[in-house]
Parts: structure tokens; C-alpha cells; sequence
């Protein structure tokens, strides 16, 4: 006997409903990024594996959708966006004004097992900018992360923003009497601080010259004279977005390409979880240019699995996206026809109100004109018209009062758009 084919492990199918949750997010990240002023760019969803492996190392193939095409390329559905970015912004950085403030929608791949929160086919929102060394980018950023989740309907109540700077860890081995070469395996085993057990910490930690104390001590220390925060506070004090962050030097963002300021976001409501996060990276156009481009450059990313979950299990901001998701859903008009030798009239007018802009369906046979109101109801139309033996007048049913005036045809259109006016 054979078994129906099932979607593989990791991949999602999107019906209809779940469609319409997956737009409203892509449509609200792209609206903040437009006001933002940052424009959009696509990239190939399959990219030569040399291109992450020159970002992270030869062993991150371990998690990628890779293989050998039938033009003996290795290739490799891409896991994320910003290495595409990097290198597309390197290639044509010449026929751009800086910055260059990019983003891009789009569906990533990573080869792990899944779990929640974490699929193997994820869309990710990606935001990027190139040319802009000063603090301000930084800034504009993290500005752009905070107001992406306030579009959600999230308050400095329910996410944080902590920031931190790799460099400032310099000031750490100097303390230490370390060298400057000890920075990247310190890192590593800091941005473990909160997942390693203490013991596992204090092992990895004494190997490098190191104790955990002194480490704890340290982030206390900055913790308590922010000094080489203020220009960055600064300016998202002057947007009105202090509350959201918190100066946190133990977050560093486990990549190696960071070069400067770190931040993520994390849930203060669902147990700090990570909702998304970003840095400064100046040498990665460089480093995938070979060295022909050196292009300073910040960015984010954040995935639809994580914050689905999170509008979804905080009540302000699902109820927003439920009521988003009615609206979208809605019908503005639904033509009924009660007198079939008016059919032809009937479909006119339907096209006349699809052409006007107006959301509008009919039934595609006859039926009976109560049933016609049934089908109408389940779409959730705001009113229905009915075309029946009185036409060129027609006679407009507002279901929500069922309050019903007559109109000439030629009025229909205004008509309904009036009643979609707040």
C-alpha cells in the first residue's frame, strides 16, 4: 500500500491562514524598513558554499544545504543573507551614494535538527548598512530593530535590546595582562556566559590566563560607567527609545566577523528568549572581495519562526495581528444576484467595483439569494449588493446593522468605499 507524500522535516506548508500571518509580518517589517529609507534587494537563493565557508569557517558546511550541480559547482542554498549582502554591495559599492541602507525578505536554509523556534526553511529579514563607519549607523539600526517590534505592538515592557561592544573586551585583556591575540578565544567562551555551566566556564576561562570572577567583575564594571556607550545613548535618547536597551557587555555574537558594536534582542516575558540580533562587521566586504573592497558595515537579521512565536504568545500583539488579519480579510463588497436575467449586469458591476480598488466576490453559479447572504457572512463582506429586476438601481445591505438603502449602479462604488471610512 502506498503512504501519501508528506512535506519533508524542518519545511513548512502555508494555507491559506498561515499565509496571512507569515504577509503581515513580512508586510510590517517591510513598511518600517521603507520609512526608514532603506530600499530592497534580492539575491540568488543559491550561492557558491566558498562564500561561508570565507565567513565562517570551513566547518559551518556541517549546517548547510550543500552539494556538488550538474556543473560540478559546489553550491549551497544560502543559511542566511548577509554574506549575499556583502558581496553584492562590495561588487557595485561604486554606483551607490553612501550609506547604502539595504534589505531583503527572504527564504534561508540551514541543515539542523529541527525545533521550536528553529526550522530548516526560515524567511529572514535582513538589514544592512554599507558605507557608514560612525556610531550613527549603529544607532539607526538598533532605532529600526525597536520600531519593527513596536509595529508588532511590543513595548520596552516586553522586549530589551542589549548592547555591547567587542572591542571594549581589549580593555578586559589589558587588565588581565593577556595578549591581544587571546581576544577570540575569550569571546568564545563569553558568549557561552549564560548557556556553560559555571564549573565549564571557570575551566575554559583559567586555560586562557583567565578566571570567571574577573570576567563577572569586568561586565560589572561597564555595567556601572557606560562611558563608551554615550554617543550611542545619546542618540536613541533623542529618537525616545532609551527604555529599550540595556548595556550589557556580555553579549558579544558568537561570529567572528563582529568588529565593533553587538546587540540582541531578547523577550522579557517569555524567559529572555532571543528574538533576533546584530553588529558591526567592517571587514566582511573586504574579506570576500579578497581585499579589492573595504567597506565598513552594520547590520541585523531577524527570522518570521521566532517572532511569529512571540507575537502569537504575547496577547497585545496577537490581538493586534488578529485584528490586522480581519481587516485584510474582509471583504468590501459581496454582489448578489436575485435576478438571473440580470447576471450580465450583475457582473459588470462586480468588475466595475474590482477595477475601482474595492475587495469584492460573487457567486461563480446560480444560487438561491439566501444562500448568496450565507457565502457573503463567511467572507465577512461589509455589505452586499443586490442586483436584482429594479436595476440600473441596485439596493446595498450593510451587514453589521442590516441597514439597506437603494442606489443607482453608478453610485455603488462610492458607496461601499464610504463604509470603509473609519
Amino acid at each position: 500500500m502506498s503512504q501519501s507524500i508528506q512535506s519533508l522535516p524542518g519545511f513548512r506548508e502555508f494555507f491559506p491562514a498561515d499565509c496571512a500571518v507569515r504577509n503581515y509580518i513580512f508586510d510590517s517589517w517591510r513598511q518600517v524598513a521603507l520609512r526608514y529609507g532603506f530600499n530592497e534587494w534580492e539575491g540568488p537563493v543559491l550561492e557558491p558554499t566558498e562564500l561561508y565557508r570565507k565567513k565562517s569557517g570551513a566547518e559551518i558546511t556541517q549546517q548547510l544545504f550543500c552539494f556538488t550541480d550538474k556543473g560540478d559547482r559546489e553550491v549551497t542554498l544560502r543559511p542566511e543573507l548577509t554574506p549575499s549582502a556583502a558581496r553584492m554591495a562590495a561588487a557595485r559599492q561604486r554606483d551607490f551614494k553612501k550609506p547604502m541602507k539595504w534589505f531583503e525578505i527572504g527564504a534561508c536554509f540551514r541543515y539542523e535538527a529541527p525545533q521550536k523556534g528553529r526550522l530548516r526553511e526560515f524567511y529572514q529579514w535582513n538589514c544592512d548598512v554599507f558605507g557608514e563607519a560612525s556610531v550613527e549607523a549603529d544607532a539607526e539600526l538598533i532605532a529600526l530593530g525597536i520600531d519593527s517590534l513596536r509595529a508588532f505592538g511590543f513595548t520596552a515592557a516586553d522586549v530589551a535590546v542589549r548592547v555591547s561592544d567587542r572591542n571594549i573586551w581589549n580593555l578586559f585583556l589589558q587588565q588581565q595582562g593577556l595578549p591581544a591575540d587571546q581576544l577570540t578565544p575569550v569571546l568564545a567562551v563569553i558568549d557561552k556566559w549564560e548557556r556553560d555551566k559555571p564549573e565549564v566556564l571557570e575551566t575554559k576561562l583559567a586555560a586562557l590566563g583567565t578566571s570567571r570572577a574577573a570576567v563577572a567583575a569586568f561586565i560589572e564594571q561597564v555595567k556601572a560607567d557606560p562611558a563608551p556607550f554615550a554617543p550611542l545613548l545619546a542618540s536613541l535618547e533623542a529618537r525616545g527609545l532609551r527604555d529599550f536597551v540595556r548595556i550589557d557587555p556580555g553579549i558579544v555574537r558568537g561570529l567572528a566577523y563582529y568588529t565593533g558594536i553587538v546587540f540582541e534582542v531578547f523577550a522579557l516575558q517569555q524567559g529572555m528568549r532571543a528574538v533576533f540580533g546584530g553588529g558591526r562587521y567592517d571587514s566582511l566586504c573586504a574579506l570576500i572581495s579578497d581585499g579589492s573592497t573595504d567597506l565598513p558595515a552594520a547590520g541585523f537579521a531577524m527570522g518570521d519562526v521566532v517572532i511569529g512565536d512571540l507575537i502569537k504568545s504575547t496577547p497585545a500583539a496577537a490581538a493586534k495581528m488578529e485584528a490586522a488579519l480581519a481587516r485584510s480579510a474582509a471583504l468590501d463588497a459581496y454582489v448578489a444576484v436575485a435576478d438571473e436575467a440580470r447576471r450580465p449586469d450583475a457582473l459588470a458591476l462586480l468588475q466595475a467595483l474590482r477595477d475601482s480598488g474595492l475587495r469584492t466576490d460573487a457567486a461563480l453559479t446560480p444560487a438561491k439569494l439566501g444562500k448568496q447572504f450565507q457565502s457573503a457572512e463567511a467572507l465577512k463582506a461589509r455589505a452586499v449588493v443586490i442586483v436584482g429586476s429594479e436595476f440600473p438601481e441596485v439596493k446595498i445591505k450593510v451587514l453589521a446593522t442590516r441597514e439597506e438603502t437603494a442606489s443607482p449602479v453608478a453610485g455603488v462604488p462610492d458607496a461601499i468605499r464610504a463604509l470603509a471610512q473609519p
